[in-house]
């Protein structure tokens, strides 16, 4: 599983405070503080940023058109909710579209992007889970995605995935409670890593299809057992 969830802006960088509201949102809509089917109200979304209503506008247009939020008529925004037929749809999508950026990172990842995958691997592997809350959690997962996304050097297969890594990982919320063995959820990442960083497109491919569909498996067996 890979959780979409990034950092708000890095300090000292260019986001605009559209990108900033945008990915302040997007982080509470993820981590269900702001619950499925909860309204969102660019008023109070703003005096809670800190920031004017524009760029709060401008964040929830793009999340709606990451299928995070909705927009009806005359009623307003609102979260949109988690359905367990959405599971099996996004499923579907990332079993085809992870091997291909894993495969595709292995083969085409320049050196410096195989050093960066080398440096989250050892910061994974001193991740203190222990420590960790679920941002932390979801934070040091999402690098492991994110840089082998980025490895595969296809903006449009990276923004894709992104998308649909958003929409698994507010599913994966509704039962991280529920679910054991995170640590080894983190650390089965290494393997992945390493394929990508050695150039192995077969092996690299056949790690994250099955990484998808063991978190498919995963989330199936705590919904199914609440």
């Amino acid at each position: 599983m890979s959780y979409g969830i990034q950092s708000p802006a890095e300090p000292g960088g260019h986001s605009s405070l559209a990108d900033v509201a945008y990915e302040a949102i997007r982080e509470r809509l993820l981590t269900l503080d702001i619950r499925p089917g909860d309204p969102l109200n660019d008023e109070a979304l703003a005096k809670k940023l800190g920031f004017g209503r524009t760029p709060v506008r401008e964040a929830l247009k793009r999340l709606e058109v990451d299928r995070l939020v909705v927009t009806y008529p005359r009623r307003g925004t609102f979260a949109t909710k988690v359905d367990i037929t959405d599971l099996a749809y996004i499923s579907e999508i990332r079993a085809q579209l992870e091997p291909l950026a894993a495969s595709r990172a292995a083969r085409v990842a320049t050196p410096a992007m195989r050093r960066e995958l080398a440096q989250i691997m050892k910061d994974v592997e001193a991740f203190d889970m222990a420590a960790a809350g679920v941002v932390e959690l979801l934070h040091c997962d999402a690098r492991v995605h994110r840089g082998i996304y980025r490895a595969a050097g296809n903006p449009h297969l990276e923004d894709t995935l992104i998308r649909y890594d958003n929409l698994a990982t507010r599913i994966w919320c509704l039962v991280i409670d529920q679910l054991p063995g995170l640590a080894g959820h983190l650390h089965e990442h290494f393997d992945l890593l390493q394929a990508v960083i050695d150039g192995d497109e077969d092996r690299a491919a056949d790690l994250a299809r099955s990484h998808v569909n063991g978190f498919e498996a995963a989330v199936r067996s705590a919904l199914f057992a609440a």
